[in-house]
């Protein structure tokens, strides 16, 4: 096995330092106010298994382009004058998505320890009903 010169662990410690952080608690206060937009980069697959009500799904894999107006893969979503709150599982995915971000001159913050806290510590949680055949 190579030795790395970068740990996967270090490159999401190196983005902590330079990134905003939203605590849980803070997150949870801020699911219905109209100037912050949540944004849910998980797979479809954990998404399916609930997500905070009113967040917008933005694949992690499409992010970049997503949020770049010169893509053509733009979401007018991500033209809005609003508060950006990235997330995904434990904080790890939405802290180098965020420091990515933040390279392009996006500005945007990340939900601190991910859904699996909002979750224990009482946020709102929305699961999509199965589609019927």
């Amino acid at each position: 096995m190579p030795k790395l010169k970068l740990t996967s662990a270090q490159m999401v410690a190196d983005a902590r330092a330079r990134i905003t952080e939203v605590e849980t608690k803070d997150a949870i206060a801020m699911v219905d106010d109209p100037d912050v937009v949540i944004v849910d980069i998980r797979d479809i697959r954990e998404r399916q298994r609930g997500h905070i009500p009113g967040s917008v799904h933005c694949p992690r894999g499409m992010l970049e382009f997503w949020i770049d107006p010169d893509s053509p893969y733009f979401k007018d979503v991500f033209s809005q004058d609003k508060q950006f709150v990235f997330h995904c599982a434990s904080g790890w995915r939405s802290a180098l998505s965020v420091a990515t971000l933040q390279d392009m001159g996006f500005d945007a913050a990340h939900l601190k320890e991910g859904f699996s806290t909002w979750e224990t510590q009482g946020g709102p949680v929305e699961v999509p009903k199965p589609k019927s055949a």
